[in-house]
């Protein structure tokens, strides 16, 4: 089935619908609250959520709606992550999954408060009004499209300055997607709230596999600030309404392909950069060393604000690679930035100075010269502006 003219995002694939609308949540006025549903015929899905020991009362609730059989509906929130709230928190999760199921009931949807799935972002440790979120799920059930995958992603919007959105085709089938994220993007399984849709027909197993294979490869291996969020979810839903069940490859790559797109759009949103970095780690001996490794390089703050100064500090590089387990020998390490090879064998090589680091895009080659195993990781800089727009507790 192709992909609908207008559609995006989580709309793109058949069997859904989606809105977003302003209920109050945002002092900018803004829309936050979206509500995506899955009108069928199936309801398989699969999760994904931060490793975070301190979890949102959305994540623990979505956490048990993935045991059951079924997804059918996944509202989110801006303006508020409803985390460290205790049990009063919960309660209100639950009550928004409740009111959610009990209005898409009445719409002829049949549906129960434990298949709705429930994500919130915003500032921590704050109660949400619930005198304006459930008013707001009432008017998102009311402008329920299968065009509003749009309005949706920018609903959970917070400090991000656009939509992120994708769609990837398959064979009579499609992936569609959104994503908000702009800050405390670090590994944990997951990375920020994203909800993933497709019209294949694939059970929760499938799914499962696919989704972590495809976060292992992407969201994983982003690593912006190094700071975990404690709302961190990626959902996966399935409507089988294109009556195509893809092999499990298939479907794999393009989840993967839609992740890794999402995935991009974070990193070159993340708050306060001025570079998109990837950082290449080749000759590993083991693809936990090359991830390690890489994930060093990308959490050390003198490597990230040699970047934002256009310094191809090599010798920072090096440092950080040095405090990992990884096997190497640190007179056989080499380290090329935007193609020149800086250092050879642990020392300098070719003049710093012919690296041009005045364009947005940087990649760091590392060779550890120890195997044949190898991974990338995505990061950005540190700006002066990411201490700006960081100055509130927020997910």
């Amino acid at each position: 089935m192709p992909v609908s003219e207008g559609s995006v995002g989580v709309t793109a694939a058949a069997g859904f619908r989606a809105a977003g609308v302003a209920a109050g949540l945002k002092a900018s006025g803004g829309l936050d609250v979206a509500l995506v549903v899955n009108d069928g015929p199936d309801a398989s899905a699969a999760g994904v959520f931060t490793a975070n020991r301190v979890k949102a009362a959305p994540v623990l609730w979505s956490q048990q709606v993935l045991r059951g059989p079924a997804v059918r509906a996944v509202v989110l929130n801006s303006g508020g992550a409803n985390a460290c709230t205790g049990a009063p928190g919960f309660q209100d999760t639950h009550a928004t999954a409740e009111h959610t199921a009990r209005v898409l009931d009445a719409a002829g949807i049949s549906i129960g408060a434990g298949e709705v799935a429930v994500c919130s972002t915003g500032l921590i440790g704050e109660r949400l009004p619930m005198d304006k979120l459930l008013p707001g799920v009432d008017a998102a059930a009311g402008e329920l499209s299968a065009d509003g995958g749009a309005p949706a992603a920018l609903a959970i919007m917070t400090t991000d300055t656009r939509p992120k959105t994708t769609v990837v085709p398959g064979s009579g089938w499609c992936v569609g997607g959104m994503a908000k994220g702009a800050g405390m993007l670090a590994p944990g399984l997951a990375t920020m709230l994203v909800v993933l849709t497709t019209d294949a027909v694939a059970d929760s197993e499938a799914l499962d596999a696919a989704l972590r294979e495809a976060t292992r490869l992407t969201f994983d291996r982003l690593d912006s600030d190094g700071c975990m969020s404690t709302n961190d979810t990626v959902l996966l839903l399935a409507s089988g309404a294109s009556g195509i069940a893809p092999e499990r490859d298939e479907l794999t790559r393009a989840v993967t392909a839609a992740c890794g797109n999402l995935a991009a759009a974070l990193l070159s949103d993340a708050e306060g950069s001025t570079k998109d970095v990837t950082i290449e780690v080749t000759g590993a001996a083991s693809e936990a060393d090359a991830v390690q490794v890489g994930r060093a390089v990308a959490r050390n703050s003198l490597v990230k604000t040699a970047l934002f100064g256009n310094d191809p500090n090599w010798g920072r590089i090096l440092a950080a690679v040095g405090t990992t387990s990884a096997v190497f020998e640190p007179d056989q390490l080499d380290v090329a930035v935007n193609g020149v090879w800086v250092c050879r064998g642990g020392g300098a090589a070719e003049d710093r100075s012919k690296v041009d680091l005045t364009g947005r895009a940087v990649t760091i080659t590392i060779e550890l010269h120890a195997g044949g195993e190898q991974a990338t990781i995505w990061t950005n800089d540190l700006s002066l502006a990411y201490v700006h727009e960081n100055s509130a507790y927020s997910t």
